[in-house]
């Protein structure tokens, strides 16, 4: 005796009549290789759906369902490892699965917009992407589930655990506190954390009982296996401390939270590790070129052809790098050590330059003649070979200007200035 299952689809689109055929027919248990046709009347697809079978029963509520599932997973012990059969009901089973998730969440007119704890959520659309409910670590069926991403901060969950969730936008927390641990993993202990995790206070224990308590390298705290899914990330302190790259376990909220910090320039590295410029020689050349870059500026602001060109937008991904020179992001530091950023901030460097020495006539024309040896080429402060006055900007061959021995001209000839107008 075979039992064979197919999945007919009534009028609503939440309920199904799962029938069970009882046969009779021994030819269908032979060890050969089945048939193609043996297989379409298998699955289902060439039967009259319109009809009820003779012999078969008709399960139309959860219990049913749940019976007509344990029957089937019977029948793919009993069929022979990797026949045609066994795969074919596995198959049914997988649909019967699905069903019987469709009757327990039917499906409701949900809003497309839902706000909560500071979560912007909106109705994701996608049928066939499989994610995972951030709530219940448990997975999304988009065919049959509805499901909601928050637009801040990615958190994804079930409809049906909206209501559950405890858990802030950590967007709200990067708006307001847009700081990183700068301590190596600051580890309080699980008896300071009072056995407990540290975002949902479930209770935790190194030995896995009731839950495995994993540690977060980038707060240092204990997290249960719902909160902490042993996803990685570079952590930040590491990298300003030891210029180690190499990626820790993090909790999913700190992983959230330094994925959306990764981009925002909230590193001073001259202040937090200054130390950190006479080991790395990659970050004494790309705060060369910032530094450069922002000499660059005022010919670019003052110029009708490099504002036409919008020569600035090139470095739209990293404005801060046409705002100052010691502010970096822990983006920036990942690309300095790839050298990704060197090769892309060197290109720029130069196409600034051409544009003020070569292309632009009104760029050349505010350029400097060293007033000392009146000798040489059109002179600029991004020049490498030049030193600039501190006091009055004017632009002068190193070897003939000396910060401390020499006296600036222009600044000795404002200085008359001065003293003859008053």
């Amino acid at each position: 005796m075979s039992f064979v299952l197919t999945t007919h689809l009534e009028n609503s689109p939440s309920l199904c009549c799962v029938t069970l055929f009882l046969e009779t027919r021994p030819e269908l248990f032979s060890g050969g290789r089945t048939r193609s046709s043996d297989r379409t009347m298998d699955l289902g697809l060439a039967e009259d759906h319109f009809s009820r079978p003779v012999g078969s029963f008709v399960a139309s509520d959860i219990e049913q369902l749940k019976l007509a599932i344990e029957e089937c997973k019977k029948l793919i012990l009993e069929l022979p490892e990797h026949s045609e059969r066994q795969k074919d009901t596995v198959v049914k089973l997988i649909h019967l699965r699905l069903k019987l998730q469709e009757l327990k969440d039917p499906e409701e007119d949900e809003p497309n917009l839902r706000v909560l704890l500071e979560h912007r959520f909106s109705k994701e659309k996608s049928k066939s992407v499989k994610q995972t409910c951030d709530k219940c670590s448990t997975i999304i069926w988009g065919l049959i589930q509805t499901w909601y991403t928050c637009t801040g901060c990615y958190y994804r969950c079930h409809s049906k655990c909206m209501n559950l969730i405890t858990k802030p936008c950590v967007r709200s927390k990067v708006s307001h506190q847009s700081e990183y641990e700068l301590s190596i993993c600051p580890e309080i202990g699980l008896d300071r954390q009072d056995y407990r995790c540290a975002e949902c206070r479930a209770p935790v224990s190194l030995r896995g009982i009731p839950s495995e308590a994993r540690q977060c390298d980038y707060t240092g705290r204990y997290y249960c296996s719902s909160c902490h899914w042993n996803d990685i990330a570079i952590i930040p302190a590491r990298v300003i401390h030891n210029w180690e790259f190499e990626p820790r376990k993090v909790c999913r909220s700190s992983m959230r939270y330094l994925a959306l910090m990764m981009p925002r320039p909230v590193l001073r590295l001259k202040e937090i590790n200054p130390l950190l410029f006479n080991f790395v020689e990659e970050l004494v050349e790309i705060r060369k070129l910032r530094q450069d870059i922002l000499l660059m500026k005022p010919y670019f602001i003052t110029c009708k052809e490099a504002m036409e060109a919008r020569l600035l937008l090139q470095l739209q991904d990293r404005q801060h790098f046409v705002e100052n020179d010691d502010m970096y992001s822990l983006q920036d530091l990942i690309d300095i050590s790839s050298g990704r950023l060197s090769c892309s901030l060197t290109e720029i460097h130069t196409t600034f330059a051409k544009h003020i020495k070569l292309d632009c006539e009104r760029c050349q024309a505010k350029g400097f003649v060293c007033e000392l040896c009146k000798e040489g080429d059109i002179l600029f402060p991004f020049d490498s070979h030049t030193s600039v006055c501190h006091d009055c900007s004017a632009v002068f061959h190193r070897d003939c200007y000396y910060d401390n021995s020499t006296t600036c001209p222009r600044c000795a000839r404002m200085t008359e200035r001065k003293q003859d107008d008053v």
